[in-house]
């Protein structure tokens, strides 16, 4: 039997779910439906599966934030590619066939979105091992989920003859349909004869180039010329950006699904959800006994049927019904349920405003560790910086502004001009203007340093790199 290599595709933004998912921290690398991020949901229920270690396609930005969820995890995998723009799910699933082909191998992929909701582990199970089968006789197989709604918000696919009488568990795609208006989206849910489309595929990987090549050719070409230039940098994997800025834009849908007479639909019933917008993950989640879902410090009195999360802070909720309630350090939304799509055009008015809200939370990680902001006024600016254990800043000098650090947890040792200096828990050090500086953190546990900027400028762009040691904040 072939090999699944599972190809997790960890891009996207996920603007609906703001003020969690943010443009530098989507989605996918939040903790929505428990302890887990959606990513490492996303491989953790492969774990009945026979599998490769997964391959992962991610965008340039996000690479660290998919690399430590992996580390923390302790999930082995096989290489982040990583994409310099975004082409679309086409191009992005040739990029893992073509260097899985490199390798010398042609595994089954099983195209997954890290970024969807899956609560009965057991069913997706079953419809995997079910497009086996159909996957190594040569077809291109994509999972239908069971509708459970006229879903206005999802395409459809409809299915055509059974591939096997006798168990009925494939079909051939007869066509796949755009999003219905809502009597359209009832006669699907009537007909039986309709599923949701779930974006999760099951081929080979050989298959899927062939039919590329045979309609798509230039986003063949393209992604063969960016995977051949590729370079291995620790375990990411960079393509030629030149050559995939070439490749045409086109989703696998448009590009083969829609075009290929070899399309087999395997029905789904597994709790399945793309969690699209804050109403999707409120009726996948458990309830209380008035209709609330609840995560975090929350005091609900009189309150029906609501969304409310609050990692943070205390939030209480008297007499309302039907709402979400989203709170964090930096942002507060409340939404009616039913209007909870349009979060997308507060997520707009803030790109409009340039305001940091829609690309960072108030606490931005990075590959050495993470900050947050605390305090700030017209000539100063406090942070709260936490080092990894055996990470270090990059070497860097700021022309308008000094630094005052103080060591509340851990020890650093910290480099000022061509000196280093070791700064113990209640210890400080300061870095004045001009001068050359960065910190790492020679411990075992977590450094923690409260970072206090002074200046008449305090700009993030005052900074210039002496060396590529870190990355700086």
């Amino acid at each position: 039997m072939t090999t699944i290599l599972p190809v997790i595709m960890a891009g996207g933004s996920g603007s609906r779910l703001w003020p969690m998912s943010r443009t530098h921290f989507p989605k996918q690398f939040l903790s929505l439906s428990g302890d887990r991020t959606m990513l490492q949901e996303t491989i953790t229920r492969l774990s009945n599966i026979e599998h490769l270690p997964p391959s992962l396609i991610c965008n340039e930005e996000h690479r660290f934030l998919v690399a430590e969820q992996l580390r923390q995890a302790e999930f082995s995998h096989s290489g982040i590619i990583l994409e310099p723009v975004g082409r679309n799910t086409a191009p992005a699933i040739a990029l893992a066939a073509l260097k899985s082909r490199m390798d010398g191998n042609d595994p089954l992929l099983l195209v997954l979105a890290a970024d969807h909701l899956i609560k009965n582990i057991e069913a997706f199970t079953r419809s995997v091992e079910s497009a086996q089968l159909y996957a190594e006789s040569g077809k291109l197989v994509t999972f239908g989920i069971v509708p459970t709604a006229p879903e206005t918000g999802y395409g459809y696919i409809r299915r055509g003859d059974a591939m096997d009488e006798n168990i009925a568990d494939a079909f051939v795609v007869d066509s796949f349909v755009e999003k219905p208006d809502l009597t359209t989206a009832q006669e699907y849910l009537a007909s039986q004869k309709y599923y949701w489309n779930s974006g999760m595929f099951l081929f080979k990987a050989s298959r899927y180039l062939e039919e590329l090549e045979k309609y798509q050719p230039e986003i063949l070409s393209a992604c063969k010329a960016a995977i051949e230039d590729a370079k291995e940098d620790l375990e990411f994997i960079r393509i030629d950006e030149q050559a995939f800025f070439r490749c045409p834009d086109d989703s696998i849908d448009y590009a083969v699904m829609e075009k290929t007479g070899d399309a087999v639909v395997v029905p789904m019933d597994a709790g399945w959800s793309d969690v699209g917008a804050w109403s999707s993950l409120w009726e996948v989640s458990d309830k209380d006994e008035q209709g609330n879902v609840i995560r975090g410090d929350v005091i609900a009195d009189d309150t029906h049927n609501c969304y409310v999360a609050a990692p943070e802070r205390l939030v209480a909720t008297v007499g309302v019904d039907d709402l979400v309630i989203v709170d964090t350090k930096d942002a507060l939304l409340v939404a009616h349920r039913d209007k909870v799509q349009d979060v997308k055009n507060i997520v707009n008015n803030l790109k409009q405003q340039d305001r940091p809200e829609f690309l960072n939370h108030r606490e931005v990680y990075r590959p050495w560790g993470k900050h947050d902001h605390i305090a700030e006024g017209s000539r100063y600016h406090v942070k709260k910086v936490s080092v990894k254990p055996g990470e270090k800043t990059a070497m860097q000098v700021h022309y308008h502004r000094s630094e005052h650090w103080i060591v509340v947890s851990g020890t650093a040792r910290i480099y000022k001009g061509n000196e280093a200096h070791i700064v113990g828990e209640n210890e400080s050090i300061y870095i004045p203007v001009g001068v050359k500086h960065c910190f790492e953190n020679p411990g075992k546990i977590p450094l923690e340093v409260i970072e206090v900027r002074t200046g008449g400028y305090l700009g993030e762009d005052d900074i210039v790199r002496i060396d590529s040691t870190g990355e700086g904040y």
